[in-house]
Parts: C-alpha cells; structure tokens; sequence
C-alpha cells in the first residue's frame, strides 16, 4: 500500500488508503492556534474527496492530544475569526462522510477535548486528562455547550462545563466521552484494530450509516453551535470579567473577578 506524507507547519498527515492520519504538532502542547485550524480545515476538505479513503485518525504528537484554542485568540480581535474558524473544523469533522477515530493520550482539554468528542470512536489512555477549562478563564466552549450534554447527559455536561475540572480518561470513557479507556501504550493497538475492522467494509455503506446514525442529532447541531457562538460573541465578550480572565492568564496571575 502506497504511504503518502504532507507536514504543514502545524499538523502531520499520513495518507494511507483507506486511511488518512491527522497529527496535530505544534509542541509543546499541540495548542490549537488559527495557524492549526487553516491546515486542519484544509486537510479535511481534501480528504472529504477522496474516494479512497473511508477513515480518518486523529492523534496528537508528544505529550498531549491538545490543550485546546490559543488563549491568546480569545482577545476582541481574534475572537471572532477564532471562532468562524474553528468552528468550521469541528463541523467538517461532524459532516465528513468518513468514520473519524480519535486517539487520546495526555492532556485533552477544551477544545482540543472539542474535537476528540466529536468524532465517531474515541480511545484514551486511561491516565489521559480531559477537561474544559475555559469556565476558568471567565469564557464558555460553544462546542461542548452544543453537544456534550448529549454524550454524557446533562448533569456530567453542568459539572464539567461549570466547574472545569479535569477527569482522566476512565472517567471520560465511563460517562460516554470516549469509547474505551486503555493503558496509553494499548491506544494504538485500538485504533488499529478497529482500523483493521473498518477497511474491510463498503466505504459507501459506511457514510450513508454515519449520515443516518446522525440524522437527529444533524438537524440539532449547526443551529445550536449557531446560537452558542452568537451568545459568546454577543454576551460573553461584552462582560468585563471575561476580559479580566483572559488577560490574567496572559499575564500568570490570578483574576480579579467584578461579576459584570
């Protein structure tokens, strides 16, 4: 089988029919900046349209999965174009026809925990951190808000969100954030034998499967990812404590909260 491999600045792709590869590296941490969320969007368009590939990986290089979105593209000057383009991955990941696999080692967290939980399958080392924190910076993750109370109902979906505590990922795959939870040198046999499964199977059967899967919830999600990034942009960002919360942690210090 022919191996093909592209590295943009932030990300890795293997092409391996019927398998492409996502690798976010962007070290340490694999913070997802507009940089990341230009190559992934890019990436997945290409993919979408090609015939021979019926799966997609998604991984993180080194220590992480991610730690999520640049905090520093949540000031009033980016956050409106960080957003529309991150939002664009998650939905090219949530319409792709392809079955995505996510593979979940280290921190995952905000919307690097974003993008693992909106793909079809997710396997995380058990020791894996995943969390979203962004209540901690005064903000709120529009994805998350949208669809986590769907995987993992609601009250899991309160405690994670309004507290923005950290689980690890026995916890994340006992509440239905992940499929399976296995020691991290056990995730890629996962992944590969699921993989293994998968290319034995009709790639069109697949994406008609996944598009009748998600039929329900596809009428749900653009419209409720529509009005929680219109809540953020138009409610969040006009608070002084959001402000507040993003330049304190720019600045390592502890925020000094106002309530308004």
């Amino acid at each position: 089988m022919t191996t093909e491999t592209i590295t943009p600045s932030r990300i890795t792709v293997e092409f391996r029919p019927p398998v492409a590869r996502i690798c976010l590296q962007h070290p340490p941490l694999n913070v997802i900046d507009i940089a990341m969320m230009e190559e992934l969007a890019a990436t997945l368009s290409e993919i979408e349209g090609r015939n021979e590939l019926s799966t997609i990986v998604l991984t993180g290089a080194g220590k992480a999965f991610s730690v999520g979105v640049d905090v520093a593209d949540h000031t009033p000057d980016k956050v409106a174009t960080m957003l529309a383009k991150f939002h664009s991955v998650v939905c090219a990941l949530v319409g792709t026809k392809k079955v995505t696999i996510a593979a979940v080692r280290g921190h995952c967290l905000g919307g690097g925990a974003e993008l693992a939980m909106v793909c079809d399958i997710v396997y995380t080392a058990d020791d894996a951190r995943w969390g979203f924190p962004e209540i901690k910076l005064g903000c709120y993750p529009p994805v998350a808000a949208t669809a986590l109370a769907a995987l993992v109902g609601q009250k899991h979906a309160a405690d994670l969100m309004l507290t923005g505590r950290t689980i690890d990922g026995q916890e994340a795959a006992n509440i239905g954030l992940a499929n399976r939870a296995l020691p991290a040198v056990e995730v890629e046999g996962a992944v590969q034998e699921t993989v293994r499964q998968l290319s034995k199977l009709s790639p069109a059967a697949l994406a008609v499967a996944k598009k009748a899967l998600y039929g329900w919830d596809s009428m749900h999600f653009d419209k409720g990812l529509a009005r929680a990034e219109k809540i953020y942009l138009d409610e969040l960002m006009k608070t002084e404590d959001v402000h507040e919360g993003i330049n304190a942690f720019l600045e390592k210090r502890q925020p000094v909260w106002k309530g308004k």
